[in-house]
């Protein structure tokens, strides 16, 4: 009698996401020495565990910056297999701290930091100029031969193909790739959370998000278990994380960067752009990332790419004779209003570019930014979010909470026609070409030296602002992204960068406000500022499109009136003689 064929049935979301765990677990286990335990009962703030759980060689090694790791490797006096095995066991503590990575990758890693040491004994010279870095990576950014799953558990068996344009940049370069970071179901939260990994938490108060949708990175760098990150962003996600982990963060302007490679739905929608950067320990971190890939003409392979050179051989800060930085600031974009210290650390870091004779303060009015979100909101699912409809589902996996917000929530996300398209593009471009107005009349000043007599006018350089509503909040409370995502629809250039940290005592709640509306009442009332203790604040700093150079040298002053609460690298001056 022939036997009856076995029919094999489909693994239940639930077995999936086990089995996603346990690779990423497994990971983790080949690690030597192995990853220490962390203690079983927890402060809020994980910030500082590591450093005791490390020798005292990896927990100064994994606070060094960028910049400075770089040269210490180019000198030298550190080898490329003590740096990498120093970020990977600090990576598996963030893990057990944080819940911020899919998986390490220390096999991989340990054999690229051995050929390149052995290169550096053999010739005397690195590699590329980024020889031995440790380098992060959002998860749906594609390695070939790994899974690449967007945080749906459907796509848990997806193998990339090749690896993405960046990582083939940065390779050459010399960087060693160690760990995969989390990231939420679909993408589009500002938080990190999904069936497959779980919730990610915020180092300096796990009572709150990391943000997202590259939190995962967010977390890891703000707990030092990487110096530099790959993160991309359509509505916030390089920046939400990065303001939230009290680290930089940076959205290019739209094709700079080469974001060939990397996995999502919608792919091949050009109505929002997403955008692919760097997360940092240090501003410089930013700029050595930006420098390192546009200076391998990216352009000549990815001809959609801009073919225009990283311009720091000249001062995107120089002005006009006699004439200043001007800054526009942005106190609150008329819709919701920040929270009592976002408003403070504004305030602050104002007051003393104030002193600062070289900078010019003027204020700038916000224009009609809830019709931007009207806009961008429409745009980001021109399908009715099908395709995360399907995605979800398709598995039987639950939709988490801010899945729904953004998608079956939002009165916005309707399936559009190709004529109501073509309707809200035309909507964007004419927002784009109001605001660009706004800016070239706001803060003007009159130039009576010009040479051929003629009034000349300068607009605003920069606009600083608010990175959020609020530092980060509890759990499941992202939902308002227009601080982040007014720049994602005008395609501005934009840079976080960390200021200050939520101080109970100061930081009172105003018992006395009154919200505008309800967006901003329910922004109003989440926050408590026992809640919010010692949650980083940070700040934005908004260029022109491909006007990204002003961008990162516009801190520069700002730092030096406002210097980060947070840890860099002890050993900076040091290196640097």
């Amino acid at each position: 009698m022939a036997s009856t064929p076995t029919t094999l049935s489909k693994p239940s979301w639930q077995e999936i996401v086990k089995q996603a765990q346990s690779v990423r677990n497994a990971s983790l286990e080949l690690v030597e020495p192995a990853i220490p335990d962390v203690p079983s009962e927890l402060p809020l703030d994980v910030t500082e565990i590591p450093k005791y759980l490390l020798s005292t060689e990896e927990a100064v090694i994994t606070q060094i910056v960028p910049e400075d790791l770089v040269a210490l490797l180019a000198s030298g006096r550190l080898t490329s297999v003590a740096v990498t095995t120093a970020f990977l066991r600090r990576a598996g503590i963030a893990q057990k701290l944080t819940n911020c990575v899919t998986e390490l990758l220390p096999e991989k890693a340990l054999a690229r930091a051995k050929y390149l040491d052995d290169f550096y004994a053999r010739f005397q010279k690195p590699v590329g100029p980024l020889h031995g870095l440790p380098i992060s990576v959002k998860e749906h950014i594609e390695f070939k031969g790994l899974r690449v799953n967007v945080g749906f558990v459907s796509w848990w068996d997806h193998i990339a193909e090749d690896d993405a344009h960046i990582l083939k940049i940065l390779w050459s370069a010399g960087c060693v790739f160690y760990a995969r970071t989390t990231e939420p179901q679909s993408l589009m939260h500002l938080e990190t959370s999904s069936n497959l990994y779980g919730v990610t938490v915020n180092p300096f108060n796990s009572n709150l998000t990391c943000g997202g949708s590259s939190g995962g990175e967010g977390a890891l760098i703000g707990i030092r278990g990487s110096c530099l990150g790959i993160g991309t962003d359509i509505g916030g996600s390089i920046r939400s994380p990065a303001a939230n982990c009290g680290v930089y963060g940076l959205r290019p302007t739209s094709y700079r960067l080469p974001n060939t490679g990397g996995a999502a739905t919608m792919m091949g929608e050009e109505q929002i752009v997403p955008v692919i950067g760097p997360i940092s320990t240090s501003l410089e971190g930013v700029k050595l990332f930006m420098k390192t890939i546009i200076a391998a003409r990216p352009w000549l392979v990815d001809p959609s790419l801009i073919p225009f050179p990283w311009r720091d051989e000249e001062s995107h800060l120089e002005v006009s004779k006699g004439g200043k930085l001007k800054i526009g600031v942005i106190w609150s974009d008329e819709v919701v209003t920040p929270h009592p210290p976002v408003r403070r650390a504004l305030g602050e870091v104002v007051a003393k570019l104030r002193e600062v004779e070289s900078i010019e303060i003027v204020d700038w009015k916000p224009y009609k930014h809830d019709e931007a979100w009207d806009i961008i909101s429409r745009l980001y699912f021109c399908d009715g979010g099908k395709e995360e409809v399907d995605a979800i589902d398709s598995s039987g996996e639950p939709w988490r909470p801010l899945s729904t917000f953004a998608i079956k929530e939002n009165p916005n996300v309707k399936h559009l026609s190709i004529e109501e398209v073509w309707h809200w593009t035309l909507k964007r471009e004419a927002y784009k070409a109001a605001y660009a107005k706004v800016w070239n009349d706001t803060g003007i000043v009159k130039d009576k030296s010009s040479s051929n007599g003629d009034t000349a006018v300068r607009p605003v350089d920069v606009i600083l602002c608010p990175a959020g509503p609020g530092a980060a909040p509890l759990l499941n409370n992202s939902k308002y992204w227009c601080y982040l995502s007014q720049w994602n629809l005008l395609d501005y250039p934009a840079l976080i960068f960390p200021v200050s940290k939520v101080d109970a005592q100061v930081d009172v709640a105003d018992q006395h406000y009154k919200p505008l509306n309800e967006k901003d009442e329910f922004n109003y009332k989440l926050y408590d500022p026992e809640k919010y203790r010692g949650a980083p604040i940070s700040l934005q700093l908004v260029g022109r499109r491909y006007e990204d150079e002003k961008v990162t040298d516009s801190p520069s002053p700002i730092l030096k009136c406002k210097p980060t609460p947070f840890p860099t690298s002890q050993i900076a001056n040091e290196n640097r003689n």
